[in-house]
């Protein structure tokens, strides 16, 4: 069989020679036009009027659109229709899309594009949490997760404490920009080609922005060079405005954001602040607990609701929670609308808990791993009946099994005491060490979003075409996919070719998202082999007078009783016997269902599991730090893929460690981003990743839902993971105390942020 097995990622040599073809590298014909927005330079007030007279008559431009010359319907919002292509009478944020340029190379459309002049009345802005909540802007009203009587429950506990959090953005610094390219048809259809995860979103705002049928608009994406989320919905605005300009000048169009640009306009990671009471016993078990999240949500609503709920899905952690509330306030602000990113909110709700567990282990003055362990939910082997907060039953938990195996591997206990003396013989420099789980649900929380297609066609010479609605970012979705086709025929995976998602092959996808890429695609693949695998045994069997259960497709070729027979002359035969050799698939995940303002039911099929221990090393004088060590034990099930899914571990890791360490977003008092280049926002660089990096992933995983060969998602949950460097840090700031002050380390740990904690501890003022 070709799946698990470590086969090398299909585009890898192409990625390493630069090779690949993105959608920048498609050759565009001569006549193509380029475009670019005219941004606002304001985060709110009323729009009174645009002199573009001057950007009309810069060199290069062709001509130049406003929301009154839109064909169609002008919005670019993935969920609640508030987000215009380009802003009518209202500015919402510092950096609102207001005109669109159309030049005749992109270095004509953006010159041209800072020359307009606006008369804008401009309004207090609204920008932060703080000044969401004093302002009451939100975009629906607070939820509320609740589980038996926390508040008696908090009030009877022997230990009470309370805390706040407060957790940074992200941004999601994919290396190809956002990007696409219209090419009109015949009859007044358009081919796009467009950098994004969800093709079929694209192709549905594309038709409603030329006020066409859906079955105008065909999408095409064989490759980004990265997404992370952040190709879910931010490229909507650019396939719109392509096709727009396209269809009214009868020429290709093409745009894509330069770095500044693509880092002011499209939205990041939710900024959350997570404030928690907690009751616990002597034990340091959770007897009671209540969060309060605040998701800052930015101007318009993009999937910020969805956002907010996984960040309340994930309150828990790997932790059983007997009587818990949990409230989330969705606030509206007057800056970027932030979006999709890898784990889609439920990392925001798993530093929530692994804060408080954290905390508590301060209060009594023990190990944060003796709580961590003391609050997991009950082993699978115990099958307790735990629930979740939002009440579904926690089944398949082998967080126990990880965590042995990993402290043993790690060598926790040790290595524990040795930060301890070295801590004791350095005043300059202190170590920290922590372990933090992770138990992530997948599905998506929409429930109808998991659901897939896929089409099939085997070649009269045996060859193998595979389409699926998945989109390959770099995670090798591709090649795992591959794998399960060739399985499914037995055939090499060379033998398995690879082709562009396309939303005139497979229709109505989802986004490639929720790490549910390789679970529903994977599944659909499978049922469209199976269906052609099932005709070429029933002709078999009737060709070669061999009863059905003794037909066999392995080792490449097709064992028929006693006889071996050529895959390529089975399939031949079936052609000329007029035998179907093309199949679609389709899957649906089943057993999944969920109320959101009840807070109550299903809403994943499986949880996956992983944990990691980092030990990191801060300078006291200057806030600096470093990552010595990570040891990561992750469980994929039945790995598809062993070499891409440990890929997606280590690089899950060092994104989450980025994200609560290095990377801070900065905006000033007018709203405008200041960190907007990889000159002022640091994303993790080689040098950051740990000097020690072991990874291995759980051999004894296999999932006990009917999933794709047994395999678990791996995409996001690897991400949370990181939250271990960031309690690292907050350990070794613990050490530069006496114990009596809680480290209270904000995220991201930047230095300054670090060494602000450590002055604290020192009893000193950062003022």
């Amino acid at each position: 069989m070709s799946v698990a097995k470590p086969n090398p990622h299909d585009a890898g040599n192409l990625h390493v020679t630069g090779a690949a073809h993105y959608v920048d590298d498609i050759p565009t014909p001569a006549n193509c036009l380029h475009l670019a927005f005219g941004l606002s330079e304001v985060a709110h007030g009323d729009l009174l009027s645009m002199d573009l007279d001057a950007v009309r008559a810069a060199e290069g431009v062709i001509d130049v659109l406003t929301a009154a010359d839109l064909p169609g319907d002008n919005d670019v919002s993935p969920s609640n229709h508030d987000e215009p292509l380009l802003a009518t009478d209202t500015i919402h944020f510092l950096g609102q899309p207001l005109f669109l340029v159309v030049a005749t190379s992109h270095l004509a459309a953006r010159k041209a594009a800072r020359l307009g002049k606006i008369n804008c009345a401009e309004k207090p802005a609204i920008l932060s949490i703080d000044d969401a909540i004093k302002a009451g802007t939100k975009f629906e009203e607070p939820l509320q997760f609740l589980k038996g009587d926390p508040d008696a429950a908090i009030e009877q506990a022997e230990h009470k404490i309370t805390g706040s959090i407060e957790i940074g953005g992200q941004e999601h610094f994919y290396l190809e920009g956002q990007a696409a390219l219209s090419l009109p048809q015949d009859n007044g259809d358009m081919v796009v080609h467009s950098s994004t995860q969800h093709p079929s979103e694209i192709q549905h705002k594309v038709a409603a922005a030329l006020d066409v049928p859906f079955h105008a608009v065909r999408v095409e994406i064989r490759r980004m060079g990265g997404g992370f989320g952040g190709k879910e919905s931010q490229g909507n605005a650019l396939a719109c405005a392509t096709a727009v300009v396209a269809a009214k000048t009868g020429r290709p169009a093409k745009m894509r954001y330069d770095r500044d640009d693509d880092m002011v306009v499209t939205g990041k990671r939710h900024e959350f602040r997570i404030d928690y009471t907690v009751g616990f016993n002597g034990a340091g078990q959770i007897e009671g607990v209540e969060f309060t999240q605040y998701c800052r949500c930015g101007w318009a609503q993009d999937l910020s609701l969805p956002v907010a709920d996984r960040a309340m899905l994930h309150a828990d952690n790997a932790y059983h929670l007997p009587n818990a509330r949990i409230v989330s306030h969705r606030l509206k602000t007057n800056t970027v609308s932030n979006t999709a990113f890898r784990g889609f909110g439920g990392p925001q709700g798993v530093v929530g808990i692994e804060r408080v567990i954290d905390h508590i282990a301060h209060t009594l003055d023990v190990d944060a791993t003796y709580i961590r362990t003391a609050n997991f939910y009950a082993p699978m082997s115990q099958n307790a009946g735990q629930t979740t907060p939002y009440h579904m039953e926690v089944r398949d938990n082998v967080m126990d099994q990880i965590a042995i195996e990993l402290l043993e591997g790690a060598e926790y206990s040790k290595r524990r005491e040795q930060v301890k003396w070295f801590n004791h013989e350095n005043p300059r420099l202190k170590r920290g060490l922590a372990m933090t789980p992770v138990k992530f649900g997948i599905s998506f929380t929409l429930t109808h979003l998991n659901q897939a297609g896929a089409l099939v066609h085997v070649y009269s010479d045996g060859s193998i075409h595979m389409n699926h609605g998945g989109t390959e970012m770099g995670q090798g979705l591709f090649t795992k996919v591959a794998q399960v086709a060739a399985s499914r025929f037995g055939q090499p995976l060379s033998a398995v070719k690879i082709t562009a998602t396309d939303t005139g092959k497979v229709p109505n996808t989802s986004a490639t998202a929720a790490s549910s890429g390789s679970d529903l695609n994977g599944m659909a693949v499978k049922a469209a082999c199976d269906t052609i695998v099932e005709r070429l045994s029933d002709f078999a069997a009737e060709h070669w007078q061999t009863p059905k259960d003794q037909i066999r497709f392995e080792d490449g070729a097709v064992t028929i009783g006693t006889q071996v027979v050529p895959f390529t002359e089975v399939v031949s035969l079936a052609y000329q016997n007029r035998i179907s050799l093309s199949s679609t698939g389709f899957y649906a995940t089943p057993g999944i269902e969920w109320d959101r303002f009840a807070g109550r039911g299903t809403p994943f099929f499986y949880f996956a599991y992983g944990a990691a221990v980092t030990e990191v090393v801060i300078d006291t004088l200057t806030g600096e730090n470093r990552i010595l060590r990570t040891d990561i034990l992750h469980d994929v099930g039945k790995s598809l893929n062993p070499v891409i899914d440990l890929g997606q571990i280590e690089g899950g890791y060092v994104q989450g460690a980025g994200w609560l360490t290095t990377e801070e977003l900065v905006w000033d008092d007018k709203g405008a981003l200041r960190t907007h280049a990889p000159s002022t926002y640091k994303i993790p660089a080689c040098s950051d990743r740990p000097d020690v990096f072991n990874v291995a992933l759980w051999n004894k995983g296999e999932n006990v839902s009917d999933t794709i060969y047994k395999s678990k998602a791996v995409g996001e949950p690897p991400l949370m993971l990181g939250i271990s460097a960031f309690l690292a840090l907050s350990d070794a700031v613990a050490a530069c105390g006496d114990g009596s002050i809680y480290p209270d380390l904000q995220a991201p740990a930047t230095a300054e942020e670090v060494l602000r904690a450590v002055m604290a501890q020192r009893g000193q003022s950062w003022d």
